[in-house]
């Protein structure tokens, strides 16, 4: 047989190697122009660098709060699986159990008189058969009629579990397919940014950050905190001016993990999402909220920005998909984006939506 030779590769060279370049950088801008935000965008100002950035930020931020749903309804199916697949290995047990029990019988009945019919189906490994003769059941003794129905109740309820199951595990597998493409938009709108970013220049990174904290002594503590000097106990006056000493527990511990990294699905205790914040800041006090912020502006009683006391959760944007924790003088503690870790921020650096006092 002839030996298989491996075609000789021509160079490139001249107009092939302009060709074949210029298609590579076509290729290079058709993917990029895909990420919905281009590698090299050139002549952006810092400004207008900002506004993207920020923009991408809530659409991942929006992606997350999907993702974090998605992930508690995955959480609720698996668990709801396992429990039916629990109880279907506790009645097949029970089945193994009365299935013996009528063995037993039935050898002591065939030493005697001859196995009855109707224990014959209910020891048969074919349930369908067994379920269909069931009128052979009318004609064995008392006792052998009881364990017989016995046994097809329960080879029904085992086959009501199995399909109750098949069920749960395509809900799962549903959840678990939104996972992924949630995720796939996080990731590549975080990615998006973060080539943005590294257009800017060292000393221009800092003003793209995650929104200011001002000039007050809450801003000065969200900035000594982020330095790494550790958390700080909540004033003593947003403590006072909250409705109730849960409302004060949760704000005191939001102060404490200021300077925490933000990380998109995560509720501590070293690093935070948004909703994820505040669910750890109430958890630390013994209430218990739902993950989203879709969920969390619907927990509680919902109050006017006029009303706003320490502990509410103040909502963003027209989606809500952004939440802080109310602190008192128009700020609060809140999670921004991964360009900035757990600080206080005025509630006016972002549109509004409503709130929600929880306790």
């Amino acid at each position: 047989m002839a030996a298989h030779r491996k075609p000789r590769q021509r160079s490139l060279g001249g107009q092939t190697a302009r060709t074949a370049f210029t298609l590579a950088l076509a290729g290079a801008a058709t993917a990029t122009a895909f990420d919905g935000v281009g590698q090299a965008e050139p002549n952006l100002t810092p400004a207008q660098v900002k506004a993207k950035v920020a923009k991408l930020y809530q659409e991942a931020e929006e992606a997350t709060e999907k993702y974090n749903g998605a992930q508690e309804k995955a959480t609720a199916a698996e668990q709801r699986l396992e429990s039916l697949r629990d109880e279907a290995a506790r009645k097949e047990e029970k089945l193994n159990t009365a299935r013996d029990a009528l063995g037993s019988m039935a050898a002591a009945q065939y030493r005697s008189t001859g196995l009855d019919p109707a224990v014959q189906l209910a020891l048969s490994d074919d349930p369908d058969r067994y379920l269909d003769g069931a009128a052979f059941a009318e004609r064995a003794g008392d006792r052998q009629s009881a364990a017989v129905t016995q046994v097809r109740r329960q080879l029904r309820e085992i086959e009501q579990l199995r399909g109750a199951a098949r069920v749960e595990l395509t809900s799962l597998k549903t959840r678990q397919a939104e996972l992924k493409a949630h995720k796939k938009t996080i990731t590549g709108k975080l990615d998006a940014a973060r080539r943005l970013l590294d257009q800017l220049t060292v000393t221009e990174r800092p003003r793209i950050g995650g929104g200011t904290s001002g000039g007050t002594a809450s801003g000065r503590a969200s900035r000594s905190s982020t330095d790494g000097r550790g958390g700080l106990q909540a004033p003593s006056t947003a403590g006072a001016q909250a409705p109730n000493s849960r409302a004060a527990e949760a704000v005191s511990y939001a102060y404490s993990k200021l300077g925490s990294p933000y990380v998109w699905g995560a509720t501590g205790p070293n690093a935070f999402d948004c909703s994820g914040l505040v669910l750890a800041s109430y958890r630390s006090a013994g209430v218990s909220l739902p993950r989203t912020t879709y969920a969390q502006i619907g927990a509680g009683q919902r109050v006017s920005r006029s009303e706003l006391l320490p502990g509410d959760l103040v909502f963003f944007y027209s989606g809500i998909t952004h939440v802080g924790l109310y602190i008192g003088d128009g700020q609060m503690i809140h999670a921004p984006n991964p360009s900035a870790p757990v600080r206080v921020a005025p509630i006016d650096e972002m549109p509004f939506a409503g709130a929600t006092r929880v306790v």
